[in-house]
Protein backbone atom coordinates (compact mmCIF):
# COMPACT_ATOMS: atom_id res chain seq x y z
CA UNK A 1 0.00 0.00 0.00
CA UNK A 2 1.83 3.32 -1.24
CA UNK A 3 0.52 6.47 0.67
CA UNK A 4 0.03 8.14 -2.89
CA UNK A 5 -3.20 6.35 -3.56
CA UNK A 6 -4.55 6.52 0.15
CA UNK A 7 -6.89 9.54 1.43
CA UNK A 8 -5.32 11.77 2.99
CA UNK A 9 -7.51 13.52 6.24
CA UNK A 10 -5.90 15.28 8.77
CA UNK A 11 -3.07 13.57 10.36
CA UNK A 12 -5.07 10.31 9.31
CA UNK A 13 -4.42 7.95 6.64
CA UNK A 14 -7.14 6.37 4.93
CA UNK A 15 -6.61 3.15 2.76
CA UNK A 16 -9.82 0.88 1.64
CA UNK A 17 -9.02 -0.92 4.33
CA UNK A 18 -7.48 0.66 7.60
CA UNK A 19 -7.02 3.87 9.07
CA UNK A 20 -3.34 4.76 9.82
CA UNK A 21 -2.31 7.50 12.08
CA UNK A 22 0.88 9.43 9.90
CA UNK A 23 3.40 8.77 13.07
CA UNK A 24 3.05 5.25 11.88
CA UNK A 25 4.29 5.51 8.41
CA UNK A 26 7.88 5.33 7.58
CA UNK A 27 9.40 8.59 6.38
CA UNK A 28 12.50 6.80 5.03
CA UNK A 29 10.20 4.59 2.66
CA UNK A 30 6.73 5.76 3.35
CA UNK A 31 5.49 2.28 4.29
CA UNK A 32 3.71 1.38 6.94
CA UNK A 33 5.78 0.72 10.26
CA UNK A 34 6.33 -0.47 13.58
CA UNK A 35 7.07 3.10 15.71
CA UNK A 36 10.65 1.73 16.63
CA UNK A 37 12.18 0.06 13.28
CA UNK A 38 13.42 3.72 11.24
CA UNK A 39 13.94 6.00 14.54
CA UNK A 40 17.39 4.84 14.46
CA UNK A 41 18.52 6.45 10.42
CA UNK A 42 17.15 9.39 8.90
CA UNK A 43 15.11 9.71 6.15
CA UNK A 44 17.43 8.92 2.65
CA UNK A 45 17.19 12.03 1.29
CA UNK A 46 18.40 14.34 4.31
CA UNK A 47 21.45 12.12 4.56
CA UNK A 48 25.30 13.27 3.80
CA UNK A 49 26.03 11.93 0.26
CA UNK A 50 29.60 9.36 0.20
CA UNK A 51 32.18 11.88 -0.98
CA UNK A 52 30.16 14.97 0.58
CA UNK A 53 31.69 16.99 3.33
CA UNK A 54 30.14 16.82 6.52
CA UNK A 55 28.85 19.45 8.59
CA UNK A 56 31.44 18.38 11.55
CA UNK A 57 34.56 17.14 9.74
CA UNK A 58 36.50 16.94 12.94
CA UNK A 59 34.33 14.86 14.36
CA UNK A 60 33.21 15.01 18.29
CA UNK A 61 36.00 16.91 20.26
CA UNK A 62 37.67 15.12 22.62
CA UNK A 63 37.84 16.17 26.73
CA UNK A 64 40.32 18.58 28.27
CA UNK A 65 43.07 17.51 30.60
CA UNK A 66 40.81 18.43 33.71
CA UNK A 67 37.74 16.89 32.74
CA UNK A 68 39.45 13.96 32.23
CA UNK A 69 41.43 13.92 34.86
CA UNK A 70 38.28 14.50 37.59
CA UNK A 71 36.60 12.08 35.57
CA UNK A 72 39.54 9.20 36.51
CA UNK A 73 39.80 10.52 39.95
CA UNK A 74 35.71 10.08 40.64
CA UNK A 75 35.66 6.36 39.10
CA UNK A 76 34.98 3.88 41.88
CA UNK A 77 37.63 0.43 43.05
CA UNK A 78 37.36 -2.25 45.03
CA UNK A 79 39.23 -1.92 48.28
CA UNK A 80 39.79 -4.65 50.96
CA UNK A 81 39.98 -2.87 54.46
CA UNK A 82 40.00 -4.75 57.26
CA UNK A 83 38.83 -8.08 55.39
CA UNK A 84 35.91 -6.19 53.89
CA UNK A 85 35.69 -5.40 50.24
CA UNK A 86 34.13 -2.04 49.19
CA UNK A 87 33.88 0.50 46.48
CA UNK A 88 35.79 3.68 47.20
CA UNK A 89 36.88 6.73 44.91
CA UNK A 90 40.27 6.70 43.11
CA UNK A 91 40.86 9.66 44.77
CA UNK A 92 40.08 8.38 48.81
CA UNK A 93 42.43 5.27 47.46
CA UNK A 94 45.47 7.42 46.72
CA UNK A 95 44.73 10.08 50.25
CA UNK A 96 44.86 6.95 52.18
CA UNK A 97 48.23 5.66 50.76
CA UNK A 98 49.40 8.68 50.87
CA UNK A 99 48.71 8.58 54.48
CA UNK A 100 49.65 5.69 55.21
CA UNK A 101 53.40 6.20 53.85
CA UNK A 102 53.19 8.93 55.80
CA UNK A 103 52.98 7.05 59.02
CA UNK A 104 55.54 4.43 58.14
CA UNK A 105 57.84 7.87 57.55
CA UNK A 106 58.59 7.67 54.29
CA UNK A 107 60.06 11.30 53.64
CA UNK A 108 58.59 12.23 49.89
CA UNK A 109 55.11 11.14 51.00
CA UNK A 110 55.32 12.91 54.11
CA UNK A 111 56.30 16.19 51.81
CA UNK A 112 53.59 15.44 49.24
CA UNK A 113 51.15 15.16 51.72
CA UNK A 114 52.14 18.54 53.80
CA UNK A 115 52.09 20.07 50.60
CA UNK A 116 48.46 18.67 49.80
CA UNK A 117 47.58 20.11 53.04
CA UNK A 118 48.41 23.13 52.62
CA UNK A 119 47.37 23.80 49.16
CA UNK A 120 43.87 22.68 50.70
CA UNK A 121 44.01 25.01 53.22
CA UNK A 122 44.24 27.77 51.49
CA UNK A 123 41.44 26.33 48.45
CA UNK A 124 39.29 26.69 51.64
CA UNK A 125 40.04 29.47 53.53
CA UNK A 126 40.55 27.68 56.56
CA UNK A 127 44.24 29.22 57.23
CA UNK A 128 44.25 32.72 56.28
CA UNK A 129 47.46 34.06 55.02
CA UNK A 130 48.95 36.56 58.00
CA UNK A 131 48.57 40.34 57.00
CA UNK A 132 52.11 41.66 57.43
CA UNK A 133 51.68 44.34 60.79
CA UNK A 134 52.64 47.05 60.72
CA UNK A 135 56.71 47.83 61.81
CA UNK A 136 55.38 50.18 64.13
CA UNK A 137 52.18 51.20 66.13
CA UNK A 138 51.09 55.39 66.42
CA UNK A 139 52.93 55.69 69.60
CA UNK A 140 56.26 53.79 68.48
CA UNK A 141 56.37 56.12 65.76
CA UNK A 142 56.08 59.44 68.19
CA UNK A 143 58.68 57.40 70.38
CA UNK A 144 61.14 57.55 67.56
CA UNK A 145 59.94 60.82 66.12
CA UNK A 146 61.09 62.53 69.41
CA UNK A 147 64.05 60.68 69.73
CA UNK A 148 65.75 61.66 66.28
CA UNK A 149 64.67 65.18 67.48
CA UNK A 150 66.91 64.84 70.69
CA UNK A 151 70.00 63.34 68.60
CA UNK A 152 69.72 65.64 65.98
CA UNK A 153 69.56 68.89 68.88
CA UNK A 154 72.59 67.02 70.61
CA UNK A 155 74.79 67.09 67.39
CA UNK A 156 73.59 70.86 66.37
CA UNK A 157 74.79 71.68 70.26
CA UNK A 158 77.95 69.55 69.86
CA UNK A 159 79.01 71.01 66.73
CA UNK A 160 78.28 74.59 68.24
CA UNK A 161 80.35 73.28 71.06
CA UNK A 162 83.30 72.43 68.80
CA UNK A 163 83.35 75.41 66.54
CA UNK A 164 83.27 77.61 69.26
CA UNK A 165 86.07 75.69 71.25
CA UNK A 166 89.09 75.01 69.20
CA UNK A 167 90.69 71.53 69.95
CA UNK A 168 93.37 71.83 72.68
CA UNK A 169 95.69 68.95 72.52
Amino acid sequence: MSPSRDLVLGRHIIDHQTVIHRRDLCRCTGYRRRIANCRSKPPQQTRFKQGEASANPRGRPGKNLAASLVEGLNKKVVVTENGRRRKIAVREAITSQLINKSATADLRAIKMLLDLIKDAEKQAGAVPSPEPSPRFTAADEEVVEQLIERLRHQILSEMAAAATNPKQT
